[in-house]
């Protein structure tokens, strides 16, 4: 007996609007649609179908996430229809949650559906009637497009398990919501390539048998590139070139207008996307509004984000910071750009689909003022500015224009040398000055700055050092310097700065004797190795990362091969020493038996000629995760481990461009290791052939490595594939 009962809770528009994208609601005049839309999906859909027809008796929630347009309500249709699925359950039953969500009705439509029943006015027995109607039969319910763990949890119990293999699939737009129903190997969906982009674009426009004019395939690449692999994206501009002539003319048209098309189609596009943000709860707005403030393809480091988010008052507790960024990602409205090995955010960026529906927005909120063309409007009202205008007139330019409370502005490329920062001086509730430029910078540092007495975020590049006046900017919170020419000397006034925590020094950097402690800097970037003193680390003892630089007008002989004393960073987490200075073959610093045992990190890159043997310095570190040697920092052609060096804690080893011939140890020494990385290891002859047997270890990667070291790294591939390990994946790249 098959038994298909499809009901919905809260029918509404929105769903009809995502038809061109992420939802194709069951319709036969559809379903041709539907059909290209699934381009590039076939792997997933496998992966879904194998999952909801697998042996697990128990009932097994599978969960499909992805931001709104990609196609997650397309995938589950597709699923919910396929032909192996209709045979192997009984029952298949569709709900589609939304925004508005409400547990009577799902069980009103539900008892509709399946049952005759349906004048109960006590939602209990409603509830009860339905599992009722569910028990003994194998059943299938796809619950579509849930927003909350509050909802899931309202009707997961609507749902028994007769241990039948019975399945919930369940396609959310966050990420925490599809956690939170079942962490056991989520399916996120990712976005098309250009060659499944370019193939939906041609079957929406052409017809899927249909060929196109050889002419538009390259402008027509353009275009679906320009989308971003977002099907929703896809769709609206295939509707609109469904409606232009096929001539190159048109299509260049549309590349050159494509956001402006897409602006233009609110309720198919932007409307759809703004769902997840009128979504989001109050504290989070500011912060995603805030992404509107950089260039189109901007990437962001994320920590340079946090400082900003921080100084604009929009995180209530700075510990908090983190949390307000993993759940916009996880909400799929900030998209990660570049990860650390261990999961860690270190770079993300927006979607151009959600760019343009953020800036729609902080133009209508009166949010912020982004000036990306020569326009001048009135910002009378806004608090926020970015100017991101290449060149031409601008409304900097004539800093009268800007209202005097405001509270944050971004500068970017091209207004450097034409911008009069002397006017800023009436900006006196200015909180944020960045100033994102490349590599020219202000001919000297403007003083006007110094009297911006609110400033807690000030990223700026000059040709000289900082001024002693700096220290006026008692509420400075985060300082990104970057000297045009040679290293930097900060003015003895900066330890009089007690709100700093953050100080980022584009070069090498010397700090003078403290005149008194800076108890907040958790953050000090190129340091030179110089200022290395205990005097001066003993009054930073917070700093929680650290990177220390060296350059030639830095070293002098009388520094080479001095102990570096870190004893009283006990909080350090994270270290980076950097020298690329070679003097006569000598040491220009010695480590051994310095790192604080709280480090986690550790990156030693140049000429620092560190003897393998005394690699048991690092042994000693109990909390090192990650390690890193490039380019030269370690001495000598042979490193072998003793059964007693045991990296207890390292889950990454990153090797670059290091003198290693012969490699001697074994899986005890890095018992929980993950992943290790090797590059431009020419002289390597061989991997130690047991790390195969490091439980742990899921990848070995090489890069222009010998042909000894791809040969061993195959060679422990294959020995774990013959045990029927598979999880251990070797990737080589020449």
């Amino acid at each position: 007996m098959e038994i298909v009962s499809e009901f919905t809770s809260s029918t509404h528009d929105d769903q009809i609007l995502e038809s061109d994208g992420d939802s194709l609601i069951s319709n036969p005049t559809l379903q041709h649609l539907e059909d290209d839309i699934v381009h590039g999906r076939d792997d997933d859909l496998e992966i879904i179908v194998k999952r909801l027809t697998g042996q697990l008796s128990d009932l097994d929630i599978v969960t499909i996430s992805g931001m709104g347009g990609i196609g997650k309500t397309t995938l589950a249709r597709k699923t919910h229809d396929h032909l192996k699925l209709r045979y192997h359950f009984d029952i298949r039953v569709w709900i589609t949650i939304s925004q508005e969500y409400g547990r009577r009705n799902v069980l009103l439509e539900a008892l509709h559906c399946i049952s005759k029943h349906t004048n109960i006015d006590d939602d209990n027995e409603l509830a009860d009637l339905v599992q009722k109607s569910l028990k003994g039969p194998r059943y299938l319910v796809v619950v579509d497009d849930i927003w909350s763990t509050d909802v899931w949890d309202s009707i997961r119990g609507i749902f028994p398990d007769y241990n039948n293999r019975s399945r919930i699939l369940l396609t959310t737009r966050e990420t925490k919501v599809a956690m939170y129903a079942n962490p056991i190997s989520p399916h996120e969906m990712n976005l098309l390539n250009l060659e499944n982009s370019w193939n939906l674009l041609c079957d929406k426009v052409f017809g899927p048998n249909d060929c196109h004019p050889p002419e538009l395939e390259e402008i027509g690449k353009k275009i679906a590139e320009k989308c971003q692999g977002l099907p929703l994206a896809i769709s609206v501009i295939a509707g609109h070139l469904s409606k232009v002539s096929r001539t190159l003319g048109s299509w260049m048209d549309v590349a050159r207008t494509l956001g402006e098309i897409i602006s233009n189609h609110p309720d198919k596009c932007l409307g759809v996307l703004g769902l997840s943000y009128h979504h989001l709860p109050n504290h989070l707005k500011p912060c995603f509004l805030s992404m509107g403030g950089f260039p189109e393809d901007y990437q962001v480091e994320a920590w340079r984000l946090i400082k900003l988010w921080i100084a604009e008052g929009f995180i209530r507790r700075p510990g908090m910071a983190e949390d307000y960024l993993e759940d916009l990602i996880s909400r799929n409205l900030i998209m990660v750009r570049k990860k650390r090995f261990n999961g860690e955010i270190k770079a993300c960026g927006m979607h151009d689909l959600l760019r343009e529906f953020c800036l729609t927005e902080v133009e209508l909120t009166k949010f912020m003022y982004v000036e990306t063309t020569n326009i001048v409007s009135t910002v009378s009202a806004q608090k926020h500015f970015s100017f991101q205008k290449k060149r031409g007139y601008s409304a900097i330019d004539h800093c009268n224009l800007l209202p005097s409370n405001a509270r944050s502005i971004y500068l970017f490329p091209d207004f450097l040398f034409r911008v009069n920062l002397e006017a800023f001086s009436h900006f006196k509730l200015l909180k944020v000055l960045a100033v994102f430029h490349g590599y020219k910078g202000f001919l000297s540092f403007p003083l006007v700055i110094t009297k911006l007495f609110h400033l807690r975020y000030l990223q700026v590049r000059c040709i000289g050092n900082l001024p002693a006046s700096i220290a006026e900017l008692q509420n400075l919170q985060t300082l990104i310097y970057g000297r045009e020419y040679g290293y930097t000397t900060l003015p003895e006034k900066i330890w009089m700065m007690k709100n700093l925590r953050c100080i980022h020094m584009g070069e090498a950097s010397y700090l003078p004797s403290p005149g008194r402690r800076m108890p907040n800097v958790e953050e000090l970037s190129n340091l030179s190795f110089t200022s290395c003193t205990n005097e001066i680390f003993s009054n930073i003892p917070n700093v929680k990362r650290l990177i220390i630089q060296n350059t030639p007008l830095l070293t002098t002989l009388d520094r080479a091969n001095r102990l570096i004393d870190m004893s009283s960073l006990t909080k350090l987490e994270a270290l980076k020493c950097v020298t690329y200075c070679f003097w006569s073959g000598r040491k220009l610093i010695s480590i051994k038996q310095s790192f604080p045992i709280s480090l986690k990190k550790l990156t030693l890159a140049g000429w620092f000629s560190f003897p393998w043997k005394d690699m048991s310095t690092l042994v000693m570190l109990p909390n090192l995760e990650e390690l890193k040697l490039k380019d030269h920092a370690a001495d000598g052609n042979v490193w072998r481990l003793s059964d007693e060096d045991k990296f207890q804690s390292l889950k990454f080893l990153f090797f670059r461009d290091i003198n290693l011939g012969h490699w001697e140890g074994s899986s005890n020494n890095f018992p929980i290791l993950k992943r290790l990385v090797l590059k431009e290891c020419k002289h390597l002859k061989e991997i130690p052939i047991n790390f195969g047997e490091i439980c742990s270890l899921e990848s070995i990667e090489l890069h222009n490595c010998s042909t000894l070291a791809e040969k061993s790294a195959r060679k422990i591939e294959q020995e774990q594939e013959d045990m029927g390990n598979n999880c251990l994946k070797v990737y080589i790249n020449i």
